[in-house]
């Protein structure tokens, strides 16, 4: 089955992990890439203008019941749990934090394999928490392919290595072989 969207999660470490990644994907990359990043909760969010002019794909801060779209980043806004709703739609959540943490990855990635199963490919990162773990494992047991950051090269190993405990069938690669990985299997 062809990938129909890929996840991330990140923390601490996560800016520069994720500028790697997502500045690597070229300008016709064809998937939705939804992206949580620990972010504290403050009204502006510095991550879309950063990540805008780093990458060639268009990035912006995801809305509740936005459709979901093609090529195209998706930050989890401030203080938002960011989830899919359906293959075509976001939502926005304000329920508590999970993993004391608003957004939480966990809440994406499990949201989103309950709706792509199998053409979800998700991505845990650097990070000093678990928060992504048992997201990653459920993407896993719903056919997805998981992809752990090689916690030697984690700026904070943490999060890599509780995904890893969670998930010990997850590939493991550096930041570049992930982008290597991504823009790979997404030719269709």
């Amino acid at each position: 089955m062809s990938a129909a969207a890929i996840v991330i999660g990140a923390s601490a470490g996560g800016v520069q992990a994720l500028s790697a990644i997502l500045g690597a994907l070229p300008a016709n990359y064809p998937l939705p890439v939804l992206v949580v990043i620990h972010i504290p909760p403050r009204k502006d969010n510095a991550l879309i203008q950063l990540f805008g002019q780093k990458c060639a794909l268009p990035v912006k801060e995801a809305e509740d019941k936005e459709p979901l779209v093609p090529g195209t980043i998706y930050f989890a806004p401030p203080d938002y749990h960011l989830l899919i709703e359906t293959p075509d739609a976001l939502a926005l959540s304000a329920d508590e934090p999970v993993n004391h943490s608003r957004p939480a990855i966990d809440v994406l990635f499990e949201t989103a394999a309950d709706v792509f199963g199998p053409a979800l490919t998700a991505i845990v990162l650097t990070g000093a928490n678990d928060d992504g773990a048992r997201g990653l494992q459920l993407v896993g047991e719903a056919g997805g392919t998981t992809i752990v950051q090689d916690p030697a090269s984690a700026e904070v190993a943490t999060m890599p290595a509780a995904a890893l405990a969670a998930a010990p069938g997850a590939l493991v690669m550096d930041l570049q072989q992930i982008v290597t990985h991504l823009t790979s299997t997404s030719a269709r």
